[in-house]
């Protein structure tokens, strides 16, 4: 509970600090509680005004209706001194009003105009300029559908001069755009809305309200990628707020309207249970009929079975409704509401409304929203968005033309088989297959001599093998051996059983793949053919390779080599090549692999087989540190590489174009890969690919993309339960959301973070971003809230032993608390810091662990799929820690925060010693104590410049100069401001600072021409 009457204020100011939503709405009605309780009338009266904001943008409107009359009595009835305060405020609120009764068809008609009266009497005796009130009437035509009326409140709206109440410039145009698109007049629109988005919008309501009633005009206006990205930009600052429920609506009615049903139904199922306490029934009506709209289109369309999650909700069970199910109920719903509104309103408009955006269909062709997501294209066709493989002046490849396969009619099974032979060993994979289909069709009733029996088993084994089905082809390979043995064909046996080794070591059996196959390839050595001798070799060094011999299986592959000289094949020469690449690779022998790789592809490309060829170059590239060189090699691959090859070469040649700081570049690359593994339902190899597309997006500026990518693979690596990787990736997406300026969305995901790695084994990532989050509270001038964050990560780093990162965690936690006017608690926090450093002597201070110079890791772990091992890394790096941005004037850098140049700690642990006593001091300056803070400045500035921390020094000197002129001791003060401001950059942040204390103290020695100079020539004005 609260004490006094300055915990209520200071209690109020942290509800200040909350994000909107169900949370401040809890806590600003606690403290109206406590202020009627103590009969603090100020407290109650700033409570309920800031109740007010809170029910308006938390989503509950109908109970602003209730703190505002309260306020407006209570200010009319009995004048207080601190009502002027919140005058304007209080004018304001009236648009709040007019706009909330509008929206509630229980509220008479004329309660709402009667309101907007008032208004317009208010602001005409305040002096105000009557354009907000002239925007409130447009906006109540237009609710009632008087359209003459609408056009002239609009006119009178438009030309009248705008002052203090008038709407931001970014909300103003907002509603202006809606009207002009919703009359047909989308160009008006999009040239009213160039010149606000050039601007800087830093409303609640912006930039997200122009763009998403932007929506229409650009679509209608063949703007098509504009549409897109206000879209993606405008809904994601919407998502997270209930109050904008309807513009919600809007832009599922987008997606329907662009073709992208299946984000639309996305979208839906994401905010279906917000209805239930949806923030008006207007916004009801409206996002019902969106949401009516798009299940509507889904039914029709032959996707009837499709379902959609609701949760429980009074007498509602949870359940899964069908879509045509779903879009019924929610046109019934918008209807119905709409007939309340009608007959509150005796017009017939709003149902009018309703009807209209139920009837809407597609406008132009399909818009893709996701550059990952590819639309089913019809048979032969290119799918959206597929490059394929990049064009070359030239065929990678000599064209060799195609030798047309010759059955003869008359050919017996022995020759069949033969001509497999031969297309086995000449990789036509086509050709196998229809030797294959005519033995099996013109001798499937015979019953085979026992070598063809067995020959064609040989066969059977190879088709298992390529179905995936490798124990059916281990089996069908043992009981080729069998056959053989009882043939007798011993060579033929012994290249079996060599097969049925390899086979063995790829399904986990090293045991028995070795003692078959060093047999089997010692009696082909000494009985078999070149060709059988080099084969054997070669399977000899897969088996070696996979039981984890790698040197072995190198000098089996080289034996393998050497016996191919005899054999006059280029096929099996070119074979044993590119898996020396494969063993070198494997024994991280780069050099050596990408010469193998070089020889391999040369082989390849006289045979003119495309896809070894682009193994081939692949392997070359990936052995390639240069990156540029790499990309050259992967554009070589990718230009002849097969359907099968595209993403093993998109991938690896996105990477080398990241690596060589092309991140735009490797988009491209990366959306076919994810697109690639989406086709072919490698859903993890999918979900690390999107991690990696967001990381590019980062890296080549484009933060929207990035969230909305990263935003996707964090919901497939949780569903795969591969949570690691998720929160990695969600530290990355904290630093594309501060990028957008979406810091709640940030701080929720730090949060959820923090929540993730509550863990023993997690603590110093857990302390990091308790200490990320404390910062950007900070930075918000919420330091309440930061002070708290900053002390729990703290506390986390003296759970992992962290004790440098603590200090710094408890220096900060000092300053947010100063900040906040809170000087008791900040002293308390200083003391906590004080006895901290003094318990970490240099020599027991370790390497500091995850704190904000050493950022959390959000590398990507090897995938599991496809092939796919994204590495997306991060240059995450911290923001200043001690008020760079912050508002409150002391930020500086922290170079040797990690310092380890003179044994492990020593010049961190000095300068975050300095800093604490820099901070403590100015601790101790806001709560009046001038001469310890003094006193807690000897010497700092000194040791800082032995640590070669001379920012910071100067800082500290600065201070000290204040300090001496605040405690009447100016001749002291004037030579130390003298020398810092004469020791700091032209540019310094600091500079004016400064000039301005050392101006003081001129003034104080009575030196008033000097002190006028430099005034002057630092643009000081004696008032700041």
């Amino acid at each position: 509970m609260v004490s006094s009457n300055d915990d209520l204020r200071r209690a109020l100011d942290r509800v200040g600090e909350m994000p909107y939503g169900s949370g401040q709405i809890a806590a600003v009605e606690q403290v109206i509680q406590q202020a009627d309780a103590a009969g603090d009338d100020e407290v109650a009266f700033a409570a309920r005004m800031l109740a007010t904001t809170a029910y308006v943008y938390g989503g509950e409107p109908a109970r602003s209706f209730v703190t505002f009359s309260w306020c407006l009595a209570d200010f009319d009835n009995k004048p207080r001194p601190w009502h002027n305060r919140y005058r304007h405020n209080l004018l304001w609120y009236f648009k709040y009003m007019v706009n909330g009764l509008l929206a509630f068809p229980e509220v008479p008609l004329h309660r709402a105009t009667a309101v907007l009266d008032d208004m317009e009497r208010r602001y005409r005796e305040g002096g105000h300029s009557l354009q907000a009130v002239y925007k409130m009437r447009h906006r109540v035509a237009r609710h009632l559908g008087a359209d003459d009326e609408a056009e002239e409140w609009y006119r009178r709206w438009t030309t009248t001069p705008r002052d203090e109440l008038s709407d931001c410039a970014g909300c103003d145009p907002s509603t202006q755009i809606d009207y002009l698109a919703g009359t047909g007049r989308d160009e008006e629109a999009v040239a009213l809305a160039e010149p606000v988005l050039a601007g800087r919008l830093s409303c609640t309501e912006q930039p997200q309200g122009v763009l998403s009633a932007l929506l229409m005009p650009y679509l209608r206006t063949g703007r098509r990628e504009e549409a897109r990205q206000a879209h993606l930009r405008a809904y994601r600052r919407h998502r997270g707020n209930l109050a904008d429920l309807w513009d919600i609506g809007d832009h599922i009615t987008f997606c329907v309207v662009t073709g992208n049903e299946v984000r639309g139904l996305e979208l839906l199922e994401r905010h279906i249970d917000w209805l239930d306490r949806a923030p008006s029934p207007a916004a009801a009506m409206m996002f019902a009929a969106s949401g009516a709209l798009l299940l509507g289109r889904l039914d029709t369309s032959g996707r009837g079975e499709l379902t959609v999650r609701r949760r429980a909700y009074g007498e509602r069970p949870a359940a899964e409704v069908p879509v045509g199910v779903l879009a019924g109920e929610l046109t019934e719903h918008a209807r119905r509401v709409a007939a309340r509104f009608d007959e509150r309103n005796g017009t017939a408009n709003q149902s009018a409304a309703v009807s209209r955006r139920l009837a809407l269909t597609p406008v132009g062709d399909y818009l893709p929203l996701s550059a990952t997501v590819r639309r089913p294209a019809p048979a032969g066709a290119t799918p959206a968005g597929a490059t394929g493989p990049a064009p070359a002046a030239e065929p990678v490849l000599p064209v060799r033309p195609r030798v047309p396969l010759d059955l003869p009619a008359t050919a017996t099974p022995t020759e069949l088989l033969d001509l497999a032979d031969d297309a086995w060993r000449t990789d036509r994979d086509d050709d196998l297959v229809t030797v294959l289909a005519a033995f099996d069709e013109r001798f499937a009733d015979r019953e085979h001599e026992p070598l063809v029996a067995a020959r064609r088993l040989e066969f059977t084994a190879v088709e298992r093998h390529r179905a995936d089905d490798v124990a059916g082809a281990v089996a069908v390979n043992r009981e080729a051996v069998q056959r053989y043995r009882q043939v007798p064909d011993p060579l033929r046996e012994q290249v079996v059983t060599s097969r049925l080794a390899v086979l063995l070591a790829l399904t986990g059996e090293p045991e028995e793949a070795l003692a078959l196959a060093g047999p089997a390839t010692a009696y082909l050595a000494e009985h078999g053919s070149g060709a059988q001798r080099a084969a054997a070799h070669d399977r000899h060094s897969v088996v070696l390779a996979e039981t984890g011999r790698g040197e072995e299986a190198l000098a089996a592959a080289d034996r393998a080599a050497a016996e191919a000289t005899d054999a006059d094949d280029p096929h099996l020469t070119a074979r044993l090549a590119l898996r020396r690449v494969r063993l070198l690779e494997l024994l991280d022998r780069p050099a050596e692999a990408g010469e193998a790789a070089l020889r391999a592809r040369d082989l390849y490309r006289e045979l003119g087989l495309a896809e070894p060829y682009t193994v081939a170059c692949l392997g070359y590239a990936n052995s390639l540190d240069d990156p540029a060189r790499a990309v050259e090699a992967y554009d070589e691959a990718l230009r002849a590489a097969t359907a099968d090859l595209q993403l093993p070469v998109r991938i690896g040649r996105a990477r080398a174009l990241v690596a060589g700081n092309r991140a735009a570049e490797a988009v491209e690359d990366l959306v076919e890969a994810v697109a690639i593994c989406v086709e072919r339902d490698i859903v993890d190899g999918a979900a690390m690919l999107r991690w990696e597309l967001a990381d590019a997006y980062r890296r080549a500026g484009r933060a929207v993309e990035a969230a909305e990518a990263a935003e996707e693979a964090i919901g497939a690596l949780d569903r795969l339960g591969q949570q690691a990787d998720a929160d990695r990736c969600r530290h990355m997406l904290v630093g594309v959301y501060l990028s957008l300026g979406e810091q709640e969305m940030a701080l929720t995901l730090l949060d959820e973070l923090a929540e993730n790695l509550d863990g023993p084994d997690n603590l110093p990532h857990r302390a990091q971003v308790l200490e990320e989050a404390g910062q950007i509270l900070y930075n918000q001038d919420r330091d309440n809230v930061a002070a708290q964050r900053f002390a729990a990560a703290a506390a986390a780093y003296q759970t992992a032993g962290l004790r440098l990162d603590e200090l710094r965690a408890r220096r900060r936690e000092i300053a947010a608390l100063s900040w906040a006017g809170d000087p008791e608690a900040a002293l308390a926090a200083m003391a906590r810091a004080d006895a901290l450093a003094a318990s970490l002597p240099v020599e027991s201070v370790g390497q500091t662990g995850a704190g904000a110079d050493q950022p959390f890791d959000e590398s990507g772990a090897a995938g599991s799929g496809g092939g796919v091992d994204p590495d997306p890394g991060s240059d995450g790096s911290e923001q200043s820690a001690d008020g760079s941005g912050h508002g409150h004037g002391h930020g500086h850098g922290h170079g040797h925060e990690n310092g380890d140049e003179d044994g492990p700690g020593g010049p961190a642990l000095r300068w975050e010693r300095a800093m604490v006593a820099e901070t403590g001091a100015r601790a101790l300056l806001a709560a009046g104590r001038e001469t310890d803070a003094l006193d807690r400045l000897a010497g700092v500035a000194d040791r800082l410049r032995s640590i070669e921390a001379f920012g910071e020094a100067s800082q500290v000197d600065l201070l000290v100069g204040e300090l001496l002129v605040r405690l009447g001791r100016p001749g002291d003060a004037e030579p130390l401001l003298r020398g810092t401001l004469g020791g700091l950059p032209e540019q310094s942040p600091l500079s004016r600072q400064a000039a301005w204390w050392l101006a003081e103290s001129l003034t104080a020695l009575g030196r008033e021409e000097e002190a006028d100079a430099l005034r002057t020539a630092y643009a000081l004005n004696v008032d700041e």
